[in-house]
C-alpha cells in the first residue's frame, strides 16, 4: 500500500484523546526557526503558515491523562486558524491551581518518525478549533472496538 508522504488523516477527539486534554500555558503562535547568524543581522521572525490551508499555525500544549508512556504525557497539537484561538475558561481545582479542559475540532494526524537517538513512529495532531469539551460525557477508556486495539500507543508529541 502506497500511502504518499506528508497525507493527513482525519480522526475523532476521543480517538486521540479517549480521556480528554488538558491544556497547558497559552497559546502560541508557531514560529520558524531562526539562527544566530539570522537573529544577530535583526531578521525577524514569522509565523509558520501550513502549506495546504494556508491558515497560520497556533501551538497549543496539552496534557493527555490516557497516555501511557511519560513521554506521550505532554502533546502539542498545531491549530491552523487565521487568528488565534481563545481557549475555554481555566477551572480551579485548588487555590491557585487551574486546568483548562479542552477539545479540538477538525483533528488530523500525520504519520512521521520521532526521536533524536532512538526513533519511534509518531503524529503531527493539527486541528481547526479550540473548544470546551461536553460537560458529564464518560470517557471511553475500556471496551476498544476490534481493530481498534493500540490506539493509546500511536499518538505522541509532535
Amino acid at each position: 500500500m502506497a500511502v504518499p508522504y506528508g497525507t493527513r488523516f482525519e480522526a475523532a477527539f476521543d480517538q486521540v484523546f479517549p480521556m480528554g486534554a488538558l491544556m497547558v500555558g497559552e497559546v502560541a503562535p508557531d514560529m520558524e526557526y531562526m539562527s544566530q547568524e539570522d537573529r544577530a543581522r535583526g531578521k525577524q521572525a514569522k509565523q509558520k503558515i501550513d502549506e495546504r490551508s494556508g491558515k497560520r499555525q497556533w501551538k497549543v500544549v496539552v496534557t493527555d491523562p490516557s497516555a501511557e508512556k511519560e513521554r506521550d504525557a505532554s502533546v502539542t497539537v498545531t491549530v491552523l486558524a487565521d487568528v488565534q484561538p481563545v481557549p475555554p475558561h481555566a477551572v480551579q481545582v485548588m487555590p491557585g491551581v487551574e486546568v483548562r479542559p479542552v477539545a479540538f475540532e477538525g483533528l488530523t494526524v500525520e504519520p512521521r518518525v520521532m526521536g533524536d537517538r532512538f526513533k519511534y513512529q509518531g503524529f503531527t495532531i493539527r486541528a481547526t478549533g479550540i473548544v470546551s469539551p461536553q460537560v458529564g460525557a464518560p470517557p471511553k477508556r475500556e471496551g476498544k472496538p476490534a481493530g481498534q486495539q493500540g490506539q493509546s500507543e500511536q499518538k505522541t508529541a509532535a
